[in-house]
């Protein structure tokens, strides 16, 4: 992509930046959704989650200056990836758990993990664009 001119590649990246756009769009579309089709809006804790997911990498696994040590740093490395994961079951989890009590319905369900999907492949997507620092390589 580097024999490219430099309009073209601008053009490109706008193109990505607009898939993102549409991906995040309609991931908070369909979870919108999930809550006002069925009028019950309990599945709107997953946003919570969503909210938490990216705090452990911010504040753990961005900062080199902080911790300069290899051990010291690898161990704030892997209490962010445990944090991250644990937030990442918790929002598949909470639907699964409001479906099981009785308090959400199929669709509900449905629109949930999909909208979370969707929030995954833009999030994997945003990465994959701008991997210069190689922090998708921690992940």
């Amino acid at each position: 992509m580097a024999d490219l001119p430099g309009y073209v590649r601008s053009c490109l990246q706008t193109g990505h930046l607009a898939m993102l756009a549409i991906l995040v769009s309609g991931g908070i579309v369909l979870q919108v959704l999930a809550c006002a089709l069925y009028n019950n809006w309990w599945p709107m804790l997953t946003v919570v989650m969503y909210v938490i997911l990216p705090m452990p990498l911010l504040f753990f696994a961005g900062s080199e200056s902080i911790f300069q040590e290899s051990d010291s740093r690898n161990s704030w490395v892997n209490a962010s990836k445990f944090f991250t994961g644990a937030s990442t079951v918790g929002s598949i989890a909470i639907p699964a758990i409001l479906k099981h009590a009785g308090i959400i319905g199929w669709g509900a369900l449905a629109m949930e993990l999909s909208s979370f999907f969707i929030f995954v492949i833009a999030i994997m997507c945003y990465m994959s664009m701008y991997d210069e620092d190689g922090y998708s390589s921690m992940i």
